[in-house]
Parts: structure tokens; C-alpha cells; sequence
């Protein structure tokens, strides 16, 4: 009952769609539906033309007129496209009336399933890059819009990744798939983040911690920061690659003389624990 009132049912329209279904296809008339779901005679005949509309009831005889449930998926289906039409078009209609809104405005995201909706647009709206910065255990939930979206002509996917196995997200020619400093452990607190950066034009950071919380923006100073953040994991991956013995034997491993100094007291905890980094392992 409740969810029907959230798609647009009034509790009468609920009430009669629920009790028409319970009959298993068996037609019936208003006069038996009244009389089964205690909704007023003359309230059931309004509420069964309206539903008629949705596609909720079909009405399948004549002299008396009898009603069956449309299939529940079916009905659905129907409503979900009627409502994204009726959505786009008021839309169109709000957007000729609204002002310019600019895009220095940082949207704040809370919880798992819209923070996921939100990424998941984000991935198919998508039309020339995607970069990431993620570990592999997050990056998982959004393994198949990520790989649909990669898939898209001229698309170029690059992702910083805090894991071992670069061949898991490598899903075209176009996705470049790079090791966090060649190594891939997580450190800090940086296994409960992910950056995604999309057409240099919007982006989303998450926190995936005992509070799942975001932020959306398409302010360029902002997305700019972020983009430089991925960017420059590019580089520090490719230069591990070529010169990480050497940048181990001067800074430690895990660059910890360098991190320990600029780490806060809880990152500088998690990165031990993460890493199994001591004192003296210099």
C-alpha cells in the first residue's frame, strides 16, 4: 500500500488494484470490487476509471463492464515510462523559466544507493574520458557501468588503482589501468575513497567509511583539483615503474619519511595498519 501511494496511487486506487490482483484474473465488477476491497461504490467507480488510465485495470467485458490487474511488471514498466516522459517534458518546460544557474554549486550526497545512482549516471553520461582514482574493492560495484561506458567510441578510461590486478578493469584498448606507486597497497585512508573525474567537466568523490557520504560538482576549480590529483597518481605510478628502487632507498617504502611527516595522527595510524610500516624499516 504504501509504495503505491509513493508512485501516485490515492489509498482507494491502491486498495482496488491490490484486491482486482487477488483474484487471480478473474474478471470482476465494480460492484464486487467494492464489496471485496471496502472502497464506497461510488468512490470505486471514479478510482477504477483513473487506474483504467494507468494501465492498472483492464477492463474486459461489457454489459456489466468487469476489470482484471494488468500485470504488475507490465504496469510498472508502463508507469516508469510515462513518468520519465512526463519528467523530461516538464523539465523542457521549468528550464525555459529557470534562471542560469552557474556551476560553482558542490552538491552534497549521503547514503549507498543514491551515492551509487549518482556514480552510475555520472559513468553513461560520459562521451571522451573517464579518469579514477579507487580501490579495487569499491571500483567492484561499479564494474558494469564503468565497462559499458568504456566501451563507447573514443573513450579513454584511466584509473589510479589501490589493488594488484590491473586486468580486472581493463575492459578496451582505451582503459589504462595503473598501480598506485607500482605497489597498490592502500595507506592512509585512501581505500575508503574513490575520485572519478568525467570529461574534464564533472566529478564525484566519495568516502565510503563508516559514513557513506560524496560530493558532485561541476565548478572547474574544483573539478580541475581532482583531475590534477589523478593526473599526477599518473606520473608518480609511471616513475615507480622506472625508478622505484631508488625513490624506496631514499624516501622508505611506501615513501613513509615522506608521508609520516605530512600525515595527520589518524592517517599516519591507518597507514601502519594498512601497510605493516614500522619505525626503522627505512
Amino acid at each position: 500500500m504504501d509504495n503505491l501511494k509513493t508512485l501516485g496511487f490515492t489509498e482507494y486506487e491502491a486498495k482496488i488494484y491490490l484486491e482486482t490482483l487477488s483474484a487471480a484474473g478473474v474478471p470482476k465488477t465494480a460492484y464486487e470490487i467494492s464489496k471485496m476491497s471496502g472502497v464506497p461504490r461510488s468512490n470505486t467507480y471514479s478510482a477504477l476509471e483513473v487506474l483504467t488510465k494507468k494501465g492498472a485495470v483492464l477492463p474486459v467485458t461489457e454489459s456489466p463492464t468487469c476489470y482484471i490487474a494488468a500485470n504488475p511488471r507490465d504496469m510498472l514498466d508502463s508507469l516508469a515510462a510515462q513518468t520519465t516522459k512526463t519528467c523530461n517534458r516538464v523539465a523542457t518546460d521549468l528550464e525555459r523559466i529557470a534562471p542560469r544557474v552557474e556551476n560553482q554549486y558542490v552538491w552534497i550526497l549521503r547514503g549507498q544507493e543514491s551515492i551509487d545512482a549518482e556514480i552510475e549516471k555520472l559513468l553513461a553520461s560520459a562521451r571522451q574520458s573517464i579518469w579514477i582514482k579507487a580501490s579495487d574493492v569499491v571500483l567492484r560495484r561499479y564494474a558494469t557501468a564503468l565497462k559499458k561506458a568504456a566501451k563507447k567510441k573514443n573513450m579513454h578510461v584511466m584509473i589510479v588503482l589501490f589493488g594488484k590486478d590491473t586486468s580486472e578493469f581493463e575492459f578496451s584498448k582505451n582503459c589504462q589501468v595503473y598501480i598506485h606507486e607500482n605497489d597498490g597497497t592502500r595507506m592512509g585512508r585512501a581505500d575508503n575513497l574513490f575520485t572519478i573525474v568525467v570529461d574534464f567537466n564533472e566529478m564525484i568523490a566519495v568516502n565510503s567509511g563508516q559514513e557513506y557520504t560524496g560530493a558532485r560538482t561541476r565548478s572547474q576549480t574544483i573539478v580541475t583539483m581532482a583531475a590534477a590529483l589523478i593526473r599526477h597518481d599518473y606520473y608518480m605510478a609511471e616513475i615507480f615503474q622506472k625508478f622505484g628502487d631508488q625513490i624506496t632507498a631514499e624516501f622508505g617504502r611506501y615513501l613513509a619519511k615522506l608521508r609520516l611527516k605530512a600525515y595527520t595522527p589518524d592517517q599516519a595510524e591507518s597507514f601502519r595498519e594498512n601497510t605493516g610500516y614500522t619505525s626503522g624499516q627505512e
